[in-house]
């Protein structure tokens, strides 16, 4: 009897020497699916702009690799660049700093008017881009819903 305490006290000995070598990835997959669920939740609240209620057409969308250049007139007349708001007066000087980086008069700008805005107050911002000698210039609508 006393030689098997002395081989299990051995035995127990033996096995407190041995280091553990695996790695436990539970923590990490957790970590990682929580980050996972975070980017998913929030990357549509990321892609905001000027909140807009665009007409409807039945044109196909455009492909574009690069964030395209869009000039927006909401319901009361503002005038936005990209989405920040700025006068009317300074919008080609501002529009033409900003192609001068990008592509010049030959680069893309996009206009988007809502619905409901005065016909009159997009024309003026399309008739100064004209002016300035931008070439490329484009109205947004929405893809026509079936009716």
């Amino acid at each position: 009897m006393g030689m098997m305490l002395a081989g299990g006290a051995s035995r127990r000995r033996g096995r407190r020497n041995q280091v553990m070598s695996d790695i436990n990835v539970t923590p990490m997959v957790d970590v990682m699916l929580v980050l996972l669920i975070i980017f998913m939740v929030s990357a549509p609240l990321l892609t905001v702009g000027v909140p807009l209620d665009l007409p409807q057409s039945q044109a196909k969308s455009l492909d574009q690799d690069k964030e395209p250049l869009t000039i927006s007139v909401d319901t009361q007349g503002k005038v936005f660049l990209q989405n920040s708001e700025i006068p009317i007066d300074e919008l080609v000087a501002k529009l033409t700093a900003v192609t001068a980086a990008r592509g010049g008069l030959e680069e893309r700008v996009y206009v988007r008017g809502d619905k409901k805005v005065d016909y009159g107050t997009v024309m003026r911002v399309m008739g100064r881009l004209s002016a300035a000698g931008f070439k490329r210039v484009a109205l947004v609508t929405e893809v026509e819903q079936g009716s």
